[in-house]
């Protein structure tokens, strides 16, 4: 059984280290480092929701990728700042935060310097762009961010547009229709301004419609991710690199 959905070609754990010493494009290669929390997003699917969008649209953006452009694979990073209630396994933005460090810093030892931080959670965000300042200055890195809101698919329960395709697509992957809310479910309390999650108002598609529309929703979104990262792997690595001691 698979610790995640990958491509597996572009796995980094399912590389040997002769792999990694005989590679010549370290400088240009992208490593990616996906970003995903545990939280209940009102749409009437498992915790693990937003890994299982991420890592299926990477997957699909990975095998749209040349041969010799792949981009390579880290892990996904689970336990990463929760600002609402429904957040399951959260840890302290602190913690987060040092987490990533801690990763990239390997990343970094193994010769690459381009990496991307491909984010599904809402609450991350400006965590991702708080580690990306800091790890361009400490470690010298070319740093991306991509977040999967940009992507038209975004968690977030006030701001976004596209929860009920979300929604749609998750029945698809996980072959199951949502589950109804439980009725009279009160109003979570809203921490983090003023953001409740709330279940999709309206019926869900169909388990039918979910598996007949998710794939060209995935299939929109890989494709897009896909052109993200050849552009990224195109850009001219840093001129200088700044470090501190």
């Amino acid at each position: 059984m698979s610790l995640c959905v990958a491509d597996d070609s572009t796995f980094w754990p399912w590389l040997s280290w002769p792999k990694f010493e005989a590679m010549a494009d370290k400088r240009s290669r992208v490593v990616v480092a996906p970003i995903a929390g545990l939280a209940d997003w009102g749409l009437g699917h498992p915790l693990d929701a937003e890994e299982t969008v991420l890592l299926n649209v990477l997957k699909g953006a990975s095998e749209l990728s040349q041969p010799d452009r792949k981009p390579l694979v880290l892990p996904p990073l689970r336990f990463v700042f929760g600002a609402d209630p429904s957040c399951a396994f959260a840890v302290e933005p602190q913690v987060a935060h040092a987490l990533i460090s801690e990763v990239t810093a390997s990343v970094a030892a193994a010769g690459f310097s381009k990496l991307v931080l491909l984010n599904a959670s809402p609450w991350n965000e400006e965590l991702c762009s708080a580690v990306a300042r800091d790890l361009r200055v400490s470690r010298g890195l070319h740093l991306f961010m991509v977040h999967l809101s940009a992507l038209d698919l975004d968690f977030h329960p006030q701001r976004s547009r596209s929860r009920r395709r979300l929604q749609t697509l998750l029945s698809s992957l996980y072959g199951s229709a949502p589950e109804e809310a439980p009725a009279g479910l009160p109003e979570a309390p809203a921490p983090w301004g003023t953001e409740p999650v709330h279940p999709l108002p309206g019926p869900a598609a169909t388990l039918g419609e979910a598996r007949a529309e998710g794939p060209a929703i995935l299939a929109s979104a890989s494709g897009r991710l896909s052109k993200l990262l050849s552009d990224i792997r195109d850009r001219p690595p840093l001129v200088a690199q700044f470090t501190t001691p």
